[in-house]
């Protein structure tokens, strides 16, 4: 391999996960890139991810075509150095006799400070190691540490090479230059890291990193994002995507479509791969099932009041009223204050130990449904915000999650789910647990039904709530009067939230 090719191995993509579906190529070969272009776009079971390069120069190779899962560690792409013949076509590897070592010198192209050869070196071994470090979200308990082991064969030698001629391969440096902030140590080499901070608002500069030399770590950023101090700063839109990387082409069917199935006699009109955010669901659903005795309850509610309020409400403000799901995720921060025992986490160590962990403060996750299947993206300090910030927040999240943009953190981190399948105009649910959550809260259709008001029949407007537990962190009378204090804050809304 030559020195002047650069090859950028598919990163960490989330807590766990070790491959990915290559989805798009934003990139051909021959094109001139710049460090932290994106260059491919990537589904993992949690999120799509926009890729970017952390190095400057010509693509010289794609290592994949779109639909293909790729694995973490792997080649994704390389890329010959600005200037260099790595890129042309017409170049041609120099065989190295056996035995012997080339004796050039393999440089980054700087002349580097200690300081920055120590800022490097955490970078590579990140990359080595899999850490998360360097890219959004989580970080994996390890990675993939081997590279190309075959010298890529150049064009029209396979019939004239009789037998294998070793070569050696240098170990590639990364290419630092242009992804440091020239005079400061506090710095960012992963490009993802960097990708974060500017999706955010965040700006590096205040920014004091706690990795070597001070160089800015993903937790850093994490830290600055969520603290309750720094205000959300505008969120940037991204800009459009070629209609290339939005139109997603059909998996084949597969070789034996057409065949007949043994145990139906019917012929099998086709087989569909699970994958990306399908697989992460199934496998999520059934480890739900599997390990969570979950128990049931259900209770119908007169949401009369709470609709009344809110046509008041919009009467004075029509642009700014929160939705039905924002008043009631108000209400559901507040009785998950008053019943904790329902935003935990039931833990078993590899022991066989087992702890219930508790949370200072609530992540609320809430279900959306998209074209990639079903997520649930979460509120972070829901309990902090106000019925008017949950609107503003869960709309905000529904908008990147349907559109494949939803971060690892965002679609990781709740706590407790609310889960409204009224829109699918069902009134309730044997709801699944999303795992490793405890609680599920379902909210039905809000239809017409006859109702007793004052020892008299009139028409209300009545919806059902579902709350599925796991029976482990707590019995029947908490999971009740949790869903009691619900239901009773939709019934009088004015007076709950007035108490809140």
């Amino acid at each position: 391999m030559s020195s002047d090719m650069q090859v950028f191995k598919l990163p960490d993509l989330g807590e766990g996960l070790t491959e990915a579906e290559l989805v798009n190529w934003l990139v051909a070969v021959g094109d001139e890139i710049v460090v932290d272009q994106p260059i491919a776009e990537v589904e993992t079971a949690k999120s799509m991810v926009e890729v970017p390069s952390p190095y400057a120069g010509t693509v010289a190779e794609l290592h994949g075509e779109a639909g293909q899962t790729l694995d973490v560690g792997k080649p994704l792409i390389s890329i010959a150095r600005a200037g260099s013949s790595a890129g042309s076509p017409a170049a041609a590897p120099v065989p190295v006799p056996a035995g012997s070592v080339d004796p050039s010198p393999v440089s980054s192209g700087l002349d580097a400070s200690p300081a920055v050869e120590a800022a490097a070196e955490t970078y590579r071994t990140e990359e080595k190691a899999g850490s998360g470090n360097v890219l959004i979200g989580y970080g994996t308990p390890g990675g993939a540490t081997g590279g190309r082991t075959r010298p890529r064969k150049a064009s029209g030698s396979a019939d004239s090479v009789s037998a294998p001629v070793a070569v050696a391969e240098p170990v590639m440096e990364p290419a630092v230059a242009g992804t440091r902030i020239p005079g400061k140590l506090s710095a960012v080499i992963s490009p993802l890291v960097r990708k974060m901070a500017r999706d955010h608002g965040v700006s590096l500069d205040a920014i004091e990193g706690s990795g070597a030399s001070g160089l800015i770590m993903r937790k850093d950023v994490e830290a600055a994002i969520s603290a309750p101090e720094a205000p959300a700063a505008p969120s940037v839109p991204a800009p459009a995507a070629p209609a290339s990387a939005v139109s997603r082409v059909a998996a084949p069917a597969s070789a034996d479509s057409g065949a007949v199935d043994s145990r139906t006699g019917l012929a099998v009109s086709a087989r569909t791969p699970v994958r990306g955010v399908r697989k992460a669901v199934a496998a999520n659903m059934t480890r739900s099932r599997s390990e969570i005795p979950e128990a049931t309850v259900w209770v119908d509610v007169d949401a009369t009041a709470l609709l009344e309020m809110r046509a008041e409400l919009k009467k004075r403000a029509p642009h700014d009223t929160p939705g039905l799901l924002a008043f009631i995720a108000r209400f559901v921060t507040a009785g998950l204050k008053k019943y904790p025992a329902l935003n935990t986490r039931f833990e078993t160590a590899s022991d066989g130990s087992q702890e219930i962990v508790g949370f200072d403060g609530i992540n609320l996750g809430f279900a959306a449904q998209t074209d990639r299947g079903l997520v649930v993206p979460s509120v972070r300090n829901a309990h902090q915000l106000s019925a008017r910030e949950l609107d503003a927040e869960i709309r905000r999240l529904t908008a990147v999650a349907r559109d494949g943009k939803a971060t690892p953190t965002e679609l990781g981190s709740g706590t407790f789910t609310l889960n409204n399948y009224g829109v699918f105009g069902v009134d309730g649910s044997a709801a699944i647990i999303n795992y490793p959550e405890v609680a599920m809260l379902g909210v039905g259709r809000i239809i017409d039904k006859p109702w007793v008001v004052n020892g008299e029949l009139a028409v209300r407007k009545v919806t059902e709530l579902t709350l599925a537990f796991d029976h482990r962190v707590c019995d029947g009378e908490t999971a009740a009067g949790f869903l009691r204090y619900v239901a009773d804050a939709i019934e009088n809304p004015g007076g709950a939230l007035a108490d809140m």
